[in-house]
């Protein structure tokens, strides 16, 4: 990994802070932005605990459940958590601070994580690679291991931080509209 990826994957929790409290900072929800934006936000925390259910991190490439969909299931979901916080927030400047934090780190961090994949599993990931697109899913499903989704995978990963995460920003956001500046 060269110096300038170590330096946006250090930067990336340091500069998540602040853009967070900023985005509640300016967040002004409203009652139907804020039941909008938590059901796509659940459909985020879906996809990353069923992907979660799949991933046997550093030990086997995950090319089941949504892995034969998307090589980045845990990524698309989480950007699907951060457009149910946008529009929950129902904030321009919320939604602009997100979006530009995700562009910036996301891209770099995912492109680390497929070299180190290439690096662990070399032509199997060529070839998984072949068929799976990085990002965007595909509309059916390419070869699979045909695992099954597994609770203790899923324990394992800690998905359920998400679940929680989701539950305490929604809750300030909920507080936040009922206690306007």
């Amino acid at each position: 990994m060269n110096h300038a990826t170590n330096f946006w994957i250090r930067w990336r929790v340091r500069v998540g802070y602040p853009v967070g409290i900023a985005a509640f900072w300016f967040a002004r929800p409203q009652p139907k932005w804020l039941l909008c934006g938590v059901a796509i936000a659940a459909i985020g925390l879906l996809l990353r605990g069923y992907a979660a259910g799949h991933l046997r991190k550093h030990k086997q490439l995950a090319i089941s459940g949504p892995y034969a969909y998307t090589r980045n299931p845990l990524y698309l979901g989480s950007i699907l958590l951060a457009a149910g916080f946008c529009v929950a927030s129902h904030s321009v400047i919320s939604t602009v601070l997100l979006a530009a934090y995700l562009i910036v780190f996301y891209p770099v961090v995912i492109r680390r994580e497929q070299t180190e994949l290439k690096t662990l599993y070399g032509g199997a990931f060529d070839e998984y690679a072949s068929r799976v697109p990085a990002f965007w899913p595909r509309m059916s499903p390419a070869k699979s291991s045909g695992e099954r989704f597994s609770w203790t995978l899923y324990r394992q990963n800690r998905e359920y931080e998400a679940a929680i995460g989701l539950a305490v920003a929604m809750a300030i956001l909920w507080l936040r509209m009922l206690f306007p500046r």
